[in-house]
């Protein structure tokens, strides 16, 4: 099976990632809303089988609890894939999200690379976690979608091209990178032959 487990604790969260590259079941559960919405997206729209549950300093802000998150899963989806045989390698999309959309493309290379060209708006998302208002209620930071995926990319080692071609809704725009990074993580993961995609012979 391509499923990992990863448990990581500091002082500032404590998280459990459990990731299935080929599906199942998903439950998320941080302190942001938003957050635990995107993370849904990356599961329904790559067809991951997904556990997050993270515990982070919510009461500062959410930039650790999104950061270490895609530090933990980051490292889950590498340890998942394994030695790389068969897979697609490559893959990419132009996702239209209402007004926006996004191009994206990823190589699992084994190489560390993030371009993350996408102006927000807004500087801040409306947190819709009910059980959290008026407490979070406008404290997620919009940059904080590139340092998921910075954090991500550097742990699983794959090269992330990410471009705003249209859009005027920060949510919409965040929404769309989620659902990209998801169909082309997907793809390029998907085992499509025997032997291990490059002509070094590793990855």
């Amino acid at each position: 099976m391509r499923e990992k487990e990863i448990s990581r604790k500091t002082n500032e969260t404590d998280i459990y990632v459990k990731l299935n590259l080929d599906g199942g079941g998903k439950e998320i559960a941080t302190d942001s809303g938003f957050f635990n919405h995107m993370l849904d997206l990356f599961a329904v729209h790559g067809g991951f089988g997904l556990t997050v549950r993270c515990k982070g300093d919510s009461e500062v802000d959410f930039h650790h609890t999104v950061e270490d998150v895609g530090i933990a899963l980051g490292q889950a989806f590498a340890a998942a894939l394994g030695e790389k045989k068969g897979i697609a390698r490559y893959a990419d999309i132009i996702l239209p999200m209402d007004e926006t959309l996004i191009l994206c493309a990823v190589d699992i290379s084994g190489r560390a690379h993030l371009n993350f060209d996408v102006e927000m708006p807004a500087a801040k998302v409306l947190d819709g976690d009910e059980t959290h208002k008026p407490k979070s209620a406008g404290l997620f930071d919009s940059e904080l979608a590139e340092e998921f995926y910075a954090a991500f990319v550097r742990e699983a080692k794959i090269t992330l091209h990410m471009k705003k071609l249209y859009g005027k809704n920060t949510h919409h725009i965040i929404e769309g990178t989620f659902k990209a990074f998801a169909r082309v993580l997907s793809r390029a993961a998907a085992v499509v032959g025997g032997g291990v995609p490059s002509s070094k012979g590793t990855l």
